[in-house]
C-alpha cells in the first residue's frame, strides 16, 4: 500500500512539472509569436516592421513592398536592406537606432519630406514604423505597383552600368552604390565572410566645399590586377539635394593613349631639336605654336620673341627688320606678297628661294597642317648653291675648252648616250646635239656618221668599242667623207666607263680630175721651161 501511494505521488509530481514546463513554453512562444495581426486596421496601410536583432520577423503589406523595392544582396542582413532605403531620408539613422536599446523608443523626422520614423522595443522585438504625414496617406495599389516596376527598372539599369556610381550624404557617408562599385570595393578589400555596409570608400575625393569647379573631373588611380597595373578613373560629381551623386568613369585607354601621345611628342621634339632645318608652325589663328632651336640659329630672332607666340605677320615683320628675307621694293607690295605666301602655304604650293643681302641663300617651304595650321621650313642652302654654281662654272669652262679644240669630239656616257660635244663636232657633221631634247645614242650617232661618209665598216667597230666595256683600248681608224676628205677617228676610253670619240679631218680637199690634168700640164710645162736651151749651128761647105 505504501508503494502504491509513492508511485501515485511520483506520477502527480511529474505531471505538475510537465504542466509547469508547458506553461513556461507557452509564455515564451507567445512572446516570440507576437505578430502584427493584433494591430488596428488603420495601421495596415503603414510600413511597419518587426525585427529580432537584425532579422525581420514580420511586416505589413506596405513594409514588404518597401523591401521588395530593394534588391536582395548576399551577405546582407534584413536590417541592412531596410536601412539602405531609410538612410536617404534620415541621415543619422545608424547612430540613433543604436540608442533604441537604452531609451526603448525613438522618433525621427525626415529631412527631405513629411516622413517620420518611430521605433519601439517590445518584448525583445524592435517595432519600426515608417509614417508618411503627407496630405494623402492612403495607398494606391496601382500607383504602388508602377513605382515598384520603375524602381526595379532603375535598379536593373544601375546594376548593369559598366562603371561605379554611388551616392554620399552631407557627412560623406555612402548611402547607395551600384554593383560595379561593390565589386570594385570587394576586390580591393577582400573579405569573404561578410560584406560591410556602408562599403569601403575606394576613391579619395575631397569634400565638395573644397572643390571650386564641379564640372572639372579629377583623375585618380587605383591599384588593381595581379601584375600591379593601376586602374585610372575620372570622378564626376552631381549635387542632388542634400546628397551627391558620384560617378567614376574608367579611362585606362585614354590615359594609355595620352601617355603614348606624350612619348611621341617628346620623341618628335627631340628629333626636331636635332634637325638642321628651321621649323615653325602657326595654328589656325596664325599664332606661333611650335618652333625648334635651329630656327633661332637661322633667322637670329630673340628667343623671348618666339616664346611670346607672335602672329605670322609679326614674325615676318621681324624677319624683314633683321634683313633675313629678300628686301622688298615697297612695303605695300611686300604685305601683299606675304598674304600670297600664306595662301600658298595653306594650299601646299609655296616654295621659294630667298637670296639674302648677307650672301646666304635660304629655301623656304610652306606646308598645310591639320585643323587649319601651317608650317614653314627654313633651310640654309648656301653651300649647295655655291657648289652648284661652282659645278656649273666648271662645266662651262670644260665646254669652252672643248670648243677651243680643232678636232671634233664626242663623249659618250657608259650607257652609250652622247654626253658632250664641241663646236668642231657640230661643224664637221652638220648637227647640233644641244638642239634636241632627246638623248642621242651611239647608234644614232653612227647612223649620222654613216650617211655622211663613204662606205666603210668602221662604224660597226666604233659602236662595238663604245658599248663593250670589256674591250676598252685605244684605237684609230681612217675613213673618207662623201666629199673625199680624209678623216682619222680616234677612240679613247675614259674614267667611269665613258668613251671619247675624236675626228681629225685633213685641211686639204682632194682635187677633181680636170683640175688634176690641168695641174699635170702646168707641171710638165714648168719642167720644160726649166730645161737649158741648146743652140745648133749649121756650117755650109764651099
Amino acid at each position: 500500500m505504501l508503494n502504491s501511494l509513492m508511485a501515485v505521488a511520483l506520477v502527480l509530481t511529474a505531471l505538475c512539472v510537465a504542466l509547469a514546463a508547458l506553461y513556461i513554453l507557452s509564455i515564451s512562444h507567445q512572446r516570440r509569436q507576437f505578430t502584427l495581426g493584433q494591430m488596428a486596421d488603420a495601421e495596415r496601410d503603414t510600413a511597419i516592421f518587426l525585427f529580432d536583432d537584425q532579422n525581420l520577423v514580420d511586416a505589413t503589406e506596405c513594409g514588404w513592398a518597401m523591401l521588395d523595392a530593394v534588391e536582395k544582396q548576399k551577405n546582407k542582413s534584413d536590417w541592412m536592406q531596410l536601412s539602405q532605403v531609410l538612410r536617404s531620408h534620415f541621415y543619422d539613422l545608424d547612430t540613433r537606432i543604436s540608442e533604441l536599446g537604452e531609451n526603448g523608443e525613438l522618433d525621427l523626422l525626415a529631412h527631405d519630406g513629411p516622413y517620420r520614423l518611430r521605433a519601439q522595443l517590445r518584448r525583445g522585438l524592435a517595432r519600426i514604423e515608417f509614417i508618411d504625414d503627407g496630405p494623402n496617406t492612403s495607398v494606391d495599389t496601382h500607383h504602388l505597383a508602377s513605382l515598384k516596376e520603375e524602381a526595379a527598372s532603375l535598379r536593373s539599369t544601375t546594376e548593369h552600368l559598366p562603371f561605379p556610381i554611388w551616392r554620399e550624404d552631407e557627412n560623406r557617408n555612402i548611402t547607395w552604390a551600384n554593383r560595379r562599385y561593390l565589386d570594385l570595393a570587394e576586390s580591393l578589400h577582400p573579405n569573404p565572410e561578410i560584406t560591410p555596409w556602408p562599403p569601403h570608400k575606394i576613391f579619395d575625393k575631397p569634400h565638395l566645399a573644397e572643390v571650386t569647379d564641379h564640372d572639372l573631373p579629377r583623375r585618380v588611380a587605383l591599384p588593381g590586377g595581379p601584375e600591379g597595373h593601376r586602374k585610372w578613373f575620372e570622378l564626376h560629381d552631381l549635387v542632388l539635394g542634400t546628397e551627391t551623386l558620384r560617378t567614376a568613369l574608367p579611362v585606362d585607354r585614354l590615359v594609355k593613349a595620352e601617355n603614348s601621345r606624350a612619348e611621341f611628342i617628346s620623341t618628335l621634339g627631340k628629333t626636331f631639336a636635332d634637325l638642321s632645318v628651321g621649323l615653325v608652325i602657326f595654328d589656325r589663328k596664325r599664332q606661333l605654336a611650335v618652333f625648334n632651336p635651329a630656327l633661332n640659329d637661322l633667322v637670329s630672332l630673340p628667343i623671348e620673341f618666339l616664346v611670346g607666340k607672335p602672329s605670322l605677320f609679326r614674325f615676318l615683320d621681324h624677319l624683314r627688320e633683321k634683313r633675313m628675307m629678300p628686301e622688298p621694293k615697297d612695303y605695300k607690295s611686300w604685305r601683299q606678297q606675304m598674304s600670297d605666301l600664306e595662301c600658298a602655304a595653306v594650299n601646299g604650293t609655296y616654295e621659294e628661294t630667298w637670296s639674302l643681302p648677307s650672301g646666304q641663300t635660304y629655301r623656304v617651304t610652306g606646308h598645310p597642317h591639320p585643323e587649319g595650321a601651317v608650317a614653314f621650313l627654313f633651310e640654309d642652302i648656301t653651300a649647295e648653291i655655291s657648289l652648284t654654281r661652282r659645278f656649273r662654272a666648271e662645266l662651262e669652262m670644260g665646254q669652252s675648252a672643248l670648243d677651243c679644240i680643232e678636232d671634233a669630239i664626242a663623249v659618250f656616257a657608259p650607257g652609250g648616250t652622247l654626253a658632250m660635244s664641241n663646236n668642231a663636232y657640230t661643224k664637221l657633221w652638220g648637227c647640233d646635239p644641244e638642239s634636241t631634247l632627246l638623248d642621242i645614242s651611239i647608234s644614232d650617232a653612227c647612223m649620222t656618221w654613216r650617211h655622211k661618209s663613204r662606205p666603210t665598216d668602221i662604224w660597226d667597230r666604233i659602236q662595238i668599242a663604245v658599248a663593250d666595256h670589256n674591250r676598252r683600248e685605244k684605237c684609230s681608224e681612217v675613213f673618207h667623207l662623201l666629199n673625199g676628205r680624209k678623216v682619222t677617228c680616234h677612240i679613247k676610253p675614259m674614267v667611269r666607263g665613258a668613251t671619247m670619240v675624236s675626228f681629225s679631218a685633213s685641211t686639204d680637199l682632194p682635187a677633181s680630175p680636170m683640175r688634176q690634168n690641168h695641174a699635170d700640164g702646168n707641171q710638165v710645162a714648168k719642167r720644160l721651161s726649166d730645161r737649158p736651151i741648146e743652140t745648133h749651128t749649121t756650117t755650109n761647105s764651099a
